[in-house]
């Protein structure tokens, strides 16, 4: 019984593992985010501008998705001056995917979500 006790305890997740979860879910939590996500894996990188005419928001909507976005480590942004360029951090949603997986791997295929 005490084996099973100490399994439990190392695959439980512990609480900063599911504010993390829930600060990356959070910040995709918009669709322009998400057509920011969808535009840098297209590109690669990308300079602001070029993100402000791709989703086709007021340059300042578009900033502080950005900043949003940043904030959660899912992008980072590089200063080439005047501008700044984004990139992608796909290690940051290695939390969340992980996640995903676990709770898609749980569901049966007569599930429905």
């Amino acid at each position: 019984m005490a084996a099973v006790k100490l399994r439990r305890e190392r695959t439980a997740p512990n609480q900063n593992d599911d504010e993390r979860i829930a600060h990356l879910a959070k910040a995709l939590a918009h669709p322009a985010r998400v057509q920011i996500i969808r535009t840098l894996l297209r590109r690669t990188t990308c300079i602001g501008c070029d993100i402000v005419e791709e989703i086709g928001l007021a340059a300042s909507t578009t900033s502080e998705h950005l900043r949003i976005l940043k904030d959660a480590g899912l992008i980072v942004g590089e200063i080439e001056r005047p501008r700044v360029c984004y990139s992608l951090n796909p290690a940051a949603l290695k939390p969340l995917a992980a996640f995903l997986h676990r709770a898609s791997a749980g569901l049966t295929s007569n599930d429905r979500v």
